[in-house]
């Protein structure tokens, strides 16, 4: 087997709807959580845009129950195999990082690179974000296509 060199795992492979699974140090749990990209064209972009994805669906819910509900993305194992149970993204809160932050998780073998989310489930987060009243704008614009 070959090894590829995290940096060229990271950066050759990046795209809208990766999907990485790391323990995020800002969170109080120290378990791994998985984070889909959203950027359009993350190769160029300086930053890299990540939703992450929670197992704990009504616990959601009920934080962000004034949001509008397409901010709040469920998603069962039939729609994304990756997952094991049903799950939802919160698209109120937008995980910023770059390509090096992601390569050093590599590197530590903190994160693992996981399939690929299609295209319309994350067309979906997309417009979650955009529409989430808690998201900056700089971030919106940020993301527009």
């Amino acid at each position: 087997m070959i090894d590829i060199p995290p940096e060229v795992a990271i950066k050759s492979t990046i795209k809208l709807g990766s999907v990485y699974y790391y323990p995020e140090n800002s969170f109080h749990s120290s378990e791994p959580h998985y984070f889909i990209v959203i950027n359009i064209d993350p190769q160029k972009d300086k930053i890299i845009f990540l939703v992450c994805v929670s197992s704990q669906i009504e616990k959601s819910k009920n934080r962000r129950r004034t949001c509008p509900i397409e901010t709040l993305v469920e998603i069962s194992p039939d729609k994304y195999p990756g997952f094991k149970v049903n799950s939802i993204i919160d698209c109120n809160y937008v995980r910023e990082t770059n390509v090096g932050q992601l390569v050093d998780k590599l590197l530590r073998k903190e994160l693992q690179i996981k399939s690929e989310m299609n295209e319309a489930l994350v067309r979906k987060l997309r417009a979650g974000v955009l529409s989430s009243p808690l998201i900056e704008r700089r971030v919106k614009t940020l993301l527009q296509d």
